[in-house]
């Protein structure tokens, strides 16, 4: 059986992070309140890199600032968000690393916790047809309602989901000779622990310290 390839995306394949600077940019064009939305984006995020972040509140925020908008600005917002934000920092060792996996015939995947629609225009432009992510509900209409579709993708979250994906795709995890996961933070610890071969990528200080006592490789693709 062929290996399995999984890959968080913010920090990881990019160096930053890709819902935060998705909030930062709608501060920065005037689409949301300067000083409210930011405060509450600045506090969400300190929550996340202490690892005490409530994945079910952040989304309530993310997701319900999404409602804001029909469907057609937001793509408009977005395809400008990926030309002046996230473009020039898809770099090519992120890109090198995914090719050697797409060349050597493994399945690839990006799993995050950031929500599908930030996320899926990034994962097409690394060339990745796979995308687990946390799915905002969408009407009829096709407009993002600020609901959450099933539980977060964070955490145990990402467990959970990957085990449903690959249950979808008729392929269990022990199936593959081998999967790999590459994650830059402690909150990942839960599906780093199930893989055959984790992989801390650009780990912050609480991730290196506990790859460094379980024997785990560290990689680091950005300077």
């Amino acid at each position: 059986m062929k290996n399995l390839a999984l890959f968080d995306l913010d920090h990881t394949l990019i160096p930053i992070d890709s819902d935060y600077e998705w909030g930062q940019f709608l501060v920065r064009i005037g689409a949301v309140d300067p000083v409210q939305f930011k405060n509450a984006n600045d506090l969400f995020f300190e929550q996340y890199q202490a690892g005490a972040l409530d994945p079910a509140e952040y989304l309530a925020f993310a997701l319900g600032t999404l409602a804001r908008f029909p469907r057609h600005e937001l793509d408009a917002m977005h395809a400008q968000f990926m030309r002046e934000v996230v473009d020039p920092v898809m770099l090519p060792p992120a890109r090198a690393l995914l090719r050697r996996h797409v060349e050597a015939g493994d399945l690839v995947a990006i799993i995050t916790a950031t929500n599908h629609f930030v996320t899926a225009p990034i994962a097409a432009a690394f060339g990745v047809g796979h995308l687990i992510a946390a799915k905002p509900e969408v009407d009829e209409r096709g407009h993002i309602t600020g609901k959450l579709l099933g539980v977060p993708t964070s955490g145990e979250g990402k467990v959970t989901h990957l085990h449903a994906w690959l249950e979808q795709i008729g392929t269990p995890l022990g199936a593959f000779g081998r999967s790999y996961f590459y994650s830059d933070s402690q909150n990942d610890i839960p599906l780093l622990s199930v893989v055959t071969h984790p992989v801390a990528t650009n780990p912050n200080a609480a991730l290196a310290t506990h790859a460094t006592r379980l024997g785990w490789p560290s990689l680091h693709l950005f300077k």
